[in-house]
């Protein structure tokens, strides 16, 4: 499973806005996740879903973790759909591969619409990109593998 790390709260950005010492503005949180704008849109709507608990990246991911990445992959599509996203097909979920994460906290990325990202956010979010998993890759290697290569 993947474990939390050490990492000093004090330290991670993402811990500092789970742990209410930030003025980030929360959009949708549970007991396991929250949502918060990216600070540096990619598109027109850009959120970013982090685990409470500090979890590197999505290399530290295993089988076990598949619940906390659907429901990641849920409260992404939830935010898009509250923010007016309509057509679902047209948005991006996934993570960064390490070393391209800018935070080492697990976050899920969750961009809409896809198709009118500019050409740097399509080398970072889209299909082509070595720099990005998504949700169903991630997904579909953590039931094969039981982790993200």
């Amino acid at each position: 499973m993947a474990t939390p790390s050490s990492s000093n709260d004090d330290e991670c950005p993402f811990c500092q806005i789970a742990n209410n010492r930030s003025d980030t503005e929360i959009l949708l949180s549970n007991d396991e996740l929250l949502c918060f704008r990216d600070v540096k849109p990619a598109a027109g709507h850009h959120y970013l879903i982090v685990t409470r608990t500090h979890i590197d990246n999505c290399k530290a991911l295993r089988e076990e973790n598949i619940p906390t990445v659907e429901q990641m992959a849920e409260m992404g599509r939830l935010i898009l759909e509250r923010n007016k996203v309509r057509d679902l097909e047209d948005i991006r979920l996934g993570f960064h591969i390490p070393p391209f994460s800018s935070v080492p906290h697990l976050h899920l990325h969750a961009l809409a619409p896809a198709s009118k990202m500019n050409l740097s956010s399509q080398l970072r979010y889209g299909p082509q990109s070595h720099w990005f998993i998504t949700v169903e890759k991630a997904l579909s290697q953590l039931r094969t593998r039981g982790r993200i290569k």
